[in-house]
């Protein structure tokens, strides 16, 4: 297969700082009082953001209901595409990475009677089409497809690319590819999650894709960068992001894990402040010092615009962290102590 990316010479320091990362992780996790559920929070989180970035309207708890196998009233499909996607991630323990079966086996549980051709590439050739109808990129031809798929997953195997690299180049790899009708991205990501867990076991629990979640307007930009107009392609860009999200994901854990955010980390209980924004942090904290604050009180103790907090606001409500009880002018916030994290 032809070199699809240029080396970046900064990735051998963050390859070097990710592994001292990963002995701070070990010994977190170490000194966790119940790993398993922290680690099971964190399947949660993975699962909601890996589908949430394909449009999925499920919120954090109600993820959590439908692992759990409890009533969910919502579409159909959102609850079908967590069940879906729960179900791959669980089994990655048995998946080969560098296998097109195991690939194609990964497809299949992920759009289980959601998509024609599951676990099977694509009969067709398609485009990705931007809110305005505009193609943005073309997949490769429908009749190369198994052929580049198993290139790519040979080089993957084959190669003394550190796992690190490889594996954001191999998620690039699927996506400019696009094998199949649907499910593209998420099985882009689980096959990265897939090939570092073979590399070191914790990346297994590490919610990386709750953090492309978080940035996902970067991660759309990165892979488009990492592919010109005139289709020839670096993936730097991409390799880029990844050793970021990679890093950030990293640090978020370690610090959610020994508790360095007080009382609030311990109110909304575990993996779920793990997915919040510093401004998420910021109001959570206002909240907790004064549950009758009002928005624009608080646009004005973080400087931010009012919009800004109405926007965060709605989406911390969204995710089940914080509750409006009573109306908007004599009502109070509350954190959700009862969140499933």
């Amino acid at each position: 297969m032809n070199v699809f990316f240029s080396h970046n010479p900064l990735w051998h320091d963050q390859i070097g700082k990710i592994y001292a990362l990963l002995e701070r992780v070990k010994i977190s996790e170490e000194q966790s009082k119940d790993v398993l559920r922290l680690r099971r929070a964190n399947r949660v989180l993975t699962i909601a953001s890996t589908t949430a970035i394909e449009g999925n309207r499920l919120t954090m708890p109600q993820v959590f209901d439908v692992i759990n196998d409890k009533v969910v009233f919502a579409p159909s499909t959102d609850i079908k595409e967590v069940k879906n996607a729960f179900s791959a991630y669980e089994h990655i323990p048995n998946l080969n990475p560098y296998r097109v079966e195991d690939f194609l086996k990964a497809h299949s549980l992920i759009t289980d009677s959601l998509v024609q051709e599951s676990g099977q590439f694509r009969t067709v050739n398609v485009a990705v089409v931007n809110s305005h109808g505009e193609v943005i990129h073309s997949g490769s031809d429908f009749k190369q497809v198994p052929t580049l798929i198993a290139e790519l997953l040979e080089w993957s195997e084959m190669t003394d690319t550190h796992a690190l690299i490889k594996s954001s180049a191999t998620h690039f790899m699927i996506e400019h590819v696009h094998p199949f009708r649907d499910g593209n991205g998420r099985i882009g990501r689980l096959w990265q999650t897939l090939i570092l867990t073979k590399w070191n076991e914790i990346f297994e629990w590490l919610p990386v894709e709750t953090m492309i979640h978080y940035n996902q307007t970067k991660y759309y930009e990165a892979l488009r960068l990492s592919c010109s107009k005139d289709g020839t392609i670096d993936c730097r860009p991409f390799i880029d992001f990844m050793f970021d999200t990679i890093e950030d994901t990293m640090y978020q854990y370690i610090d959610n894990n020994s508790g360095v955010n007080g009382g609030v980390n311990g109110g909304v209980n575990g993996g779920i402040f793990l997915t919040l924004s510093a401004t998420h942090k910021d109001i959570l904290l206002l909240i907790k010092e004064n549950p009758h604050i009002r928005a624009f009180e608080m646009a004005q103790n973080l400087l931010k615009p009012i919009r800004t907090i109405e926007n965060n606001l709605r989406q911390l409500k969204e995710k089940g962290v914080i509750l409006r009880v009573g109306s908007n002018k004599t009502g109070y916030w509350k954190i959700n102590l009862d969140a499933p994290f």
